[in-house]
């Protein structure tokens, strides 16, 4: 999906498909991602992340523009997938069995 993302961040643009909308399906990416798509993902995104903010500071979180929005869902997953890249090095949480937790209610935007 070219052109998805803001144009400053366009060497984002093959993670394009980690802009994900909701708490629930980024999670569900996640723990369907191997630790390679994880990493690559962390790797490319996270030394971006203070002029990503920086970008987004700009705009009303109530007025994003999708190109805007898609990015600030794109850091949604990074933070996502930082535990398994930082701590675990697996997908998953370890030893939780089949537990989870799902959000109620998420913001709007």
């Amino acid at each position: 999906m070219p052109g998805t993302l803001p144009p400053e961040f366009a060497d984002l643009e093959p993670f394009a498909d980690w802009a994900i909308p909701t708490e629930r399906a980024r999670y569900d990416k996640r723990v369907s991602s191997t630790m390679e798509e994880l990493q690559a993902l962390y790797d490319a995104a996270f030394p971006r992340m203070d002029d990503a903010l920086t970008y987004l500071e700009q705009f009303s979180l109530d007025a994003l523009p999708d190109d805007a929005k898609r990015l600030l869902w794109l850091y949604c997953a990074v933070t996502t997938a930082s535990f398994p890249v930082e701590v675990w090095r697996q997908p998953h949480v370890p030893d939780s069995g089949a537990a989870r937790f799902d959000a109620v209610l998420e913001p709007a935007i």
